[in-house]
C-alpha cells in the first residue's frame, strides 16, 4: 500500500492524530523547549513546529521570519547568526514566568522529545528563498535521529516539499493551505499537491467542508489534518467529518473526546 493511501501517516500512530501547535503554545511560549515539554507532560501524542535555516546554517525553531513579535528586536531569522539568535529572550513576551526562554535548535527538540511524539515540521519559506540547503539539512537531521517514521514535513510552498520528497521519499509531506491573502489565489484549495507530490493535505479549519473532504479524502485518498482548532466542540465536529488529525493550541481537552479514546 502506498503512503498516499496510508491514513496513519506515521509509524504505529494511533488515529485520529493530535498535535500541539508550536508546542503547547497556550501554556508556554510558542516553539520553545518549555512548550514542547508541556506538550509531552500533557501526553499529547504529536507536536507541530516551524523551522528556518539561519545565516550560519543551523536549523532553528521559530514561526516568524521577523524577530520583533517575540523578542522585541529587529531582524530576519535567515539573516541572523545562531550566536545572536540564541541570546534572544522569546519567553518574556508570553509571561514573566518564562523570562529567558530561548529559540531552540531543531536538534535540541529532537534530543528533548526523541521518539516519544510524532512531529509535523513546517518549512518556512518567504517565497523568494530557493529550496535547497534547509531541506537537505532537515532530512539529514531527521535521519540522524532515526525519526523518519515519526516526522512529516509540511509547507505552504510546494517547492520545498517537492525537493524533500525527492531527497527522502520515506518521509511524508503535507501541503498547507487557507484563504489567507498571503496564500496565492491559485493555491488556496490545495493545488500545491500537484506540484509537490505530497502525501497529506493540511487545510485551515475554515476549509473543512463536507464535499471537499469527501473528494480529497474518500475519492483521492489523502489524509487530511486541519488547523488551528481550539474548541472541543469544533474538534468533535471535524472528527465526525473524518478528519485524520487536529492541530490545536490547547490540545489536552481533546484527549477526552471519544474519537481519541485516551480517557
Amino acid at each position: 500500500m502506498s503512503r498516499l493511501r496510508n491514513p496513519a501517516v506515521y509509524e504505529d500512530a494511533r488515529l485520529p492524530l493530535l498535535f500541539a501547535h508550536r508546542g503547547y503554545s497556550s501554556r508556554a511560549p510558542e516553539n520553545t523547549l518549555a512548550a514542547f515539554r508541556a506538550a509531552r507532560d500533557a501526553k499529547i501524542p504529536g507536536v507541530e513546529l516551524d523551522v528556518h535555516r539561519c545565516s550560519t546554517g543551523e536549523i532553528v525553531v521559530i514561526h516568524d521570519h521577523e524577530l520583533d513579535r517575540l523578542s522585541g528586536t529587529t531582524g530576519l531569522v535567515e539573516r541572523e547568526s545562531w550566536e545572536r539568535l540564541r541570546a534572544l529572550d522569546v519567553g518574556s513576551s508570553f509571561s514573566a514566568d518564562f523570562k529567558g526562554e530561548r529559540i531552540p535548535l531543531l536538534e535540541e527538540v529532537f534530543d528533548e522529545l526523541g521518539d516519544s511524539v510524532y512531529y509535523d515540521i513546517e518549512v518556512k519559506n518567504r517565497g523568494d528563498d530557493e529550496p535547497g540547503p534547509l531541506e537537505r539539512d532537515l532530512v539529514d537531521l531527521i535521519r540522524a535521529h532515526s525519526l523518519s517514521g515519526r516526522c512529516m514535513i509540511s509547507s505552504f510552498n510546494p517547492y520545498p516539499l517537492k525537493l524533500a520528497k525527492t531527497l527522502a521519499p520515506e518521509i511524508p509531506t503535507a501541503i498547507i493551505y487557507s484563504n489567507d491573502r498571503s496564500v496565492p489565489f491559485v493555491l488556496r484549495r490545495g493545488e500545491g499537491r500537484f506540484i509537490s507530490g505530497c502525501d497529506v493535505l493540511k487545510p485551515s479549519k475554515n476549509k473543512m467542508k463536507p464535499w471537499p473532504l469527501f473528494f480529497n479524502q474518500m475519492l483521492m485518498g489523502y489524509p487530511i489534518i486541519t488547523w488551528t482548532v481550539d474548541s472541543v466542540e469544533a474538534a468533535s465536529r471535524l472528527l465526525k467529518l473524518n478528519a485524520t488529525g487536529i492541530v490545536s493550541n490547547d490540545p489536552e481537552p481533546m484527549l477526552a473526546l471519544p474519537e481519541y479514546g485516551y480517557r
